[in-house]
């Protein structure tokens, strides 16, 4: 069995949806569970209609309700012939008109919950699911579309729920196994959920590519696809590195590190629970189906020491400084700190200290003020926006001589915030203001990556 995600670009159009089953079709005999996700930008419509209607603009909300429901139809009606199209534009409708009373109830209320976010979200994955699965029946696959809020349950943090794997491992061969076992493409959705009690919940933005890791995963699939837009995972992002390299093959681990720190072609999560199994993930590009892709392992068979793969960058960071002369040979210290940004639930990504001082990076400052107010309780804190984490990625930077050097060397002239190396072996990790972002990653992309091709095994 093999798991099979396809992104919002890959279902995005009648003629995205006709690749993908010429695409499934070929995976007949690995016997495929496919996950979809909403067709590309259905999502962001559909919580800025939710935020309308807490704003009290109702009719720009049910506009937007009735132009989603359009796109979709627009859709069935390029896919189907009159009589399936007629039947299907009735369960459209009764999606749009469940979204019409969110926004009337949420427009009377006047107030939008995580909840009420996460059931309006719901909707673009079980649209663009419904209409996939009825194609795939179309063109004569046997598809068994199972709603992925029976067997994907969480609690009930709304819009970032956390999975319980004992329970959705159970639904998963109670539910989805023995129709795979009985040769269905079963299909489902990524990102949705649901808790106990069948409120449906989401696992976060671009939680489709967690939820195909997960299924893979718990059914102990042999191969989990991630197809999307791209070639693959690249050594720099192609909108700001001309001349971007495909990777052929990587490690979890520097899969993970790049995804954590900006990569867009992979969730932060996805790597996780295939790293647990062992199984290896293929980042493959829908739009050029015959690329081979990106193969991530637990370790490449490649003869060599170290091996720069990547350069990731991360905007939108604020760079916190803690100073106290209390922390000079005080225990404690750190834990006080790390204290509070657990009381706020605000994840740290780098950390930096001295005798005297820390310097802690966040992207989320929605509690950023409670933070710096209790922190200057014990210390000195000033903070600084705008800024950036750049990220090297690559096996065994850490012990390897003259890494280091290479990155400094080809941004000399450029004043670097914070530098973080050695919690991790394979990334070296600095901060730099937002705006020369571009530059810095492509200095160290040239620096790099000017000649890869001693290393055809790894870049193509």
């Amino acid at each position: 069995m093999i798991v099979m995600k396809f992104g919002g670009t890959s279902v995005e159009d009648a003629k995205a949806i006709r690749n993908v089953t010429e695409i499934v079709k070929k995976e007949i005999p690995n016997h495929p569970v496919v996950v979809v996700s909403a067709c590309a930008g259905i999502t962001n419509q559909l919580l800025q209609s939710a935020t309308l209607a807490s704003e009290g603009k109702k009719d720009d909300a049910l506009q937007l309700v009735a132009s989603i429901e359009g796109r979709h139809k627009k859709i069935v009606k390029e896919l189907f012939d009159a009589d399936t199209a007629k039947f299907l534009y009735k369960h459209i409708s009764q999606f749009a008109e469940e979204l019409a009373a969110l926004v009337n109830g949420v427009s009377i209320l006047g107030e939008l919950t995580p909840r009420s976010l996460d059931a309006f979200a719901s909707y673009g994955e079980r649209m663009s699911s419904f209409i996939i699965h009825h194609f795939f029946e179309a063109q004569k696959l046997r598809s068994f579309l199972v709603d992925a809020r029976s067997f994907m349950i969480t609690d009930d943090q709304y819009t970032k729920a956390l999975p319980q794997f004992d329970i959705v491992e159970r639904k998963l061969r109670e539910i989805v196994q023995p129709k795979v076992a009985n040769s269905y493409v079963v299909t489902t959705q990524g990102f949705i959920a649901s808790t106990h009690n069948g409120i449906t919940t989401t696992i976060g933005r671009g939680g489709s590519d967690y939820s195909a890791a997960i299924v893979g995963a718990l059914l102990d699939a042999k191969d989990i696809q991630i197809w999307t837009d791209v070639d693959g995972i690249l050594t720099g992002d192609p909108s700001v590195v001309k001349g971007a390299k495909k990777i052929k093959v990587m490690s979890f681990n520097e899969a993970a590190e790049l995804a954590y720190f900006g990569a867009r072609v992979l969730h932060p999560e996805t790597i996780l629970p295939a790293v647990k199994k062992n199984i290896p993930v293929h980042v493959l590009n829908s739009k050029n189906p015959g690329s081979t892709g990106t193969l991530i392992v637990s370790k490449p068979k490649v003869d060599k020491k170290c091996i720069v793969k990547s350069i990731a960058y991360k905007e939108g960071i604020t760079l916190i400084n803690i100073v106290s002369t209390r922390m000079f040979m005080a225990h404690g210290f750190l834990e006080n700190v790390f204290d509070v940004f657990y009381k706020y639930k605000t994840v740290v990504h780098t950390v930096a200290t001295s005798e005297v001082s820390i310097s802690v990076t966040v992207d989320n400052v929605k509690f950023l003020p409670h933070i710096v107010k209790e922190l200057r309780a014990f210390a000195t804190v000033t903070t600084s926006d705008r800024k950036a984490i750049v990220c090297v990625v690559g096996e065994n930077l850490k012990n390897s001589p003259g890494v280091a050097a290479k990155v400094l060397n080809a941004i000399s002239d450029i004043n670097v915030n914070m530098i973080s190396q050695g919690a991790s072996e394979i990334n070296i990790s600095f901060v730099v203001d937002e705006e020369l972002v571009d530059s810095v990653v492509q200095r160290l992309h040239k620096e790099f990556f000017s000649n890869t091709s001693a290393l055809p095994e790894i870049f193509e």
